[in-house]
């Protein structure tokens, strides 16, 4: 289906400041509406990519995220609405910052790898001690190296943890053994599928399984088993981070009351007891560059944050602050208990490394106080924060919609880029 741009702006309607309408017909066979959230700002961003996209402009390589969260709307099983978060961007299949949920009591409803994402469980945790500022500016450039010297980096060949080359093909190859011999790749077993279910997406990009099939349940197992294995890797890194701490600061974890706060995902599929409708249902909620943010006196809340509800944890950039947000019910109401995730990408990782200079970004780090170890010229580019949108307009657009709630503010000292 091919629409110039004033005739796309048709299917498009601002319901109040933060959160537009996708109406059905925006793209073919949608079940549910869309919605996005943004600020005059974001939404600025969100208008010029469909624009450059109707004159015929690529957006690496994927739909512009208004069509990707349209396409979500058309999948089998759907319910209430396919979401944008303010940090959406396109991305595979789903939009990044793109959530959905399905109804697992309907046979038709399928779940899709292309709305949790390739890197699954992607996720933050938060740490606290009971330093000052203080305590820590005079030593921010030593710890910033022991950080640096302690977590293994890129694909763990240096750190406290070394991996060589040899050793990671003979742990690889007694994974493959002991675990997976015969599992074929998910998109491609799902193809499979959906062929034999006679399911139709408007994008490829969005293969997928019925729930309930063999191949749905095993994406899921899947899943959960990379799922386990992230955890256990922020777990090390949590380890690696008290070593090095204590290394610096010439005592032990426990007297810095180094600890976890919060640990959260932002890919993932979970499956989820939501209100829908007026009545209580069992769903499988697909968040992708989103992040579960459940209210005060939700039941799966420790019984810490039952009067705050869950803290939500939004990395910035190497550059700019980041925040802790809380759940609101009213978030539980429109987005499934789901935020955004972060300040979501502005530039392409390719076109950060055309655009921006590694040391003039390094130079304004500097400038700024920040002390910073990186494991290769580029990911400073990559990650810079020029290559992201306004991580505050982000969360405050979340805040003034009332999905989340600011908390907390959080000022980076010293950074390390894997």
């Amino acid at each position: 289906m091919s629409r110039n741009y004033n005739d796309e702006l048709q299917f498009l309607e601002k319901i109040n400041k933060n959160c537009w309408r996708i109406k059905k017909g925006f793209v073919p066979n949608m079940q549910v509406e869309g919605v996005f959230y943004v600020n005059d700002a974001l939404e600025k961003l969100m208008f010029e990519e469909l624009r450059n996209a109707c004159r015929g402009g690529g957006v690496g390589g994927f739909l512009p995220a208004m069509k990707q969260i349209g396409n979500v709307a058309a999948l089998p099983g759907i319910v209430h609405r396919s979401i944008g978060l303010p940090d959406v961007h396109s991305g595979y299949g789903f939009a990044i910052g793109n959530m959905a949920a399905f109804d697992m009591n309907d046979p038709e409803a399928v779940v899709s790898p292309g709305g949790v994402g390739f890197d699954i469980n992607c996720g933050v945790r938060l740490l606290r001690t009971n330093l000052d500022e203080g305590d820590v500016q005079p030593v921010k450039e030593q710890l910033a190296q022991a950080m640096f010297d302690h977590i293994p980096v890129g694909v763990g060949s240096k750190g406290v943890i070394p991996m060589n080359a040899k050793l990671l093909a003979d742990r690889e190859s007694l994974l493959i053994w002991t675990c997976c011999p015969h599992v074929p790749d998910a998109l491609v077993a799902m193809e499979k599928a959906m062929k034999r279910d006679k399911i139709i997406v408007n994008d490829r990009q969005l293969a997928c399984a019925r729930i309930a099939s063999p191949e749905g349940q095993d994406y899921l197992k899947g899943m959960a088993a990379a799922g386990n294995y992230a955890w256990v890797n922020r777990s090390s890194m949590t380890f690696l981070t008290r070593q090095a701490f204590a290394k610096v600061f010439n005592t032990t974890p426990d007297d810095l009351d180094l600890h976890v706060i919060y640990d959260v995902s932002h890919n993932i599929a979970k499956v989820e007891q939501h209100v829908v409708d007026g009545k209580e249902r069992t769903l499988l909620v697909h968040r992708k560059g989103s992040t579960r943010a459940f209210p005060p006196h939700h039941p799966l809340i420790a019984v810490d944050y039952q009067l705050t509800g869950q803290p939500v944890l939004i990395g910035g950039t190497m550059g700019t602050c980041s925040y802790v947000l809380t759940g609101t019910e009213q978030g539980m109401t429109e987005t499934f208990g789901t935020t955004c995730h972060g300040a979501g990408r502005a530039l392409s990782r390719a076109k950060s490394r055309r655009n921006l200079d590694f040391q003039d970004v390094l130079d304004k780090l500097a400038d700024m106080g920040i002390a910073i170890r990186v494991a290769s010229p580029k990911l400073v580019m990559e990650e810079a924060p020029e290559s992201y949108k306004n991580v505050t307009d982000v969360v405050n657009t979340c805040h003034d919609a009332g999905i989340s709630k600011k908390a907390i503010k959080l000022r980076p000292i010293a950074v390390i880029k894997g």
